[in-house]
């Protein structure tokens, strides 16, 4: 939870596991890594149990790339397919029970607000739609009306995939999975809107396949969220497994999904447009200069 924490104390270096040496001289912490470098360094999240072609795995390694601080940064999970490779990244993690995870990150961040003061120490909790919106919904919603200051990531594969394809409340309406063979009956549960009400300062929707815009968006959430308010990232990461989607179509399945349903937006407030714009020069956000009013005929 500090660069300092993974450097070696002195004389301690040559007992370190390889593995470890190669992170602490040659991963992201410390330094400002983009996506665009990825391959180039030590990622913090390697060997995973997740399955071939699983595009979670490849948003949650995004992710992680894209925190501003990773060495001062604490992941909170829950029951799901995600914490399976979160929960083997270098970086802290915590394992809530069953969707208490945003309950967990509440406390967690207020205690290392109290602990560090000013510096930054980020919680961001990365959890699936079962955790998120069914199970963990309570302490989800009520979370953002408090206002706390970390990152609530949905990682949204659209079943229960960990459990055999189960309908989730974010499953599309009409969709027929192994577990609900008679299709579900409702529509998906608008996550977007009900975090907007709740009052998040940025709610963003993205799908993996543009590494670029995923990096962007974790970067001002995790940034809004230390000192504005909840922030929320929906993201659409299928399951290969349960929705039958060939392994070597995973992408071109997120490309097509985002262009049909799962299309980027980004709401940021106003507030949060000023802090990004003051503190860390966003200049996307400036206002913009007025047009001098066209001169009249015939007037001085």
């Amino acid at each position: 939870m500090s660069l300092d924490y993974v450097k070696f104390s002195n004389g301690f270096e040559k007992f370190m596991p390889k593995e470890y040496r190669d992170m602490v001289e040659h991963g992201p912490f410390g330094k400002k890594v983009t996506v665009s470098q990825m391959g180039s360094f030590k990622e913090v999240l390697e060997e995973h149990p997740m399955c071939a072609g699983c595009a979670m795995t490849l948003f949650i390694r995004l992710a992680m790339i894209a925190f501003p601080n990773p060495e001062d940064t604490i992941t909170v999970g829950t029951a799901g397919c995600g914490r399976l490779a979160i929960s083997q990244a270098a970086i802290p993690f915590v394992y809530g029970n069953y969707g208490d995870q945003n309950g967990v990150a509440s406390g967690l961040s207020r205690g290392l607000r109290l602990r560090f003061g000013d510096k930054p120490k980020d919680v961001v909790v990365m959890a699936g739609d079962g955790g998120t919106a069914d199970i963990g919904f309570q302490q989800v919603l009520h979370s953002w009306f408090r206002k706390e200051r970390f990152t609530t990531i949905m990682l949204d594969n659209e079943v229960y995939g960990n459990t055999g394809g189960q309908e989730s409340g974010m499953t599309n309406r009409g969709a027929v999975l192994k577990m609900a063979p008679l299709g579900k009956k409702f529509e998906k549960m608008d996550m977007l809107q009900m975090a907007k009400v709740a009052g998040c300062a940025y709610v963003a929707t993205v799908v993996p396949n543009n590494p670029r815009r995923v990096e962007s968006v974790i970067k001002k959430a995790v940034l809004i969220a230390r000192e504005v308010g909840s922030t929320y990232i929906q993201a659409y990461t299928s399951c290969n497994i349960e929705y039958a989607i060939p392994t070597d179509k995973v992408m071109e399945d997120a490309k097509t999904v985002e262009n049909d349903r799962y299309q980027f937006t980004e709401y940021v407030s106003d507030e949060a447009k000023q802090y990004l714009t003051e503190r860390y020069g966003y200049k996307e956000f400036l206002a913009k200069p007025t047009a001098p009013a066209a001169a009249i005929p015939g007037k001085a």
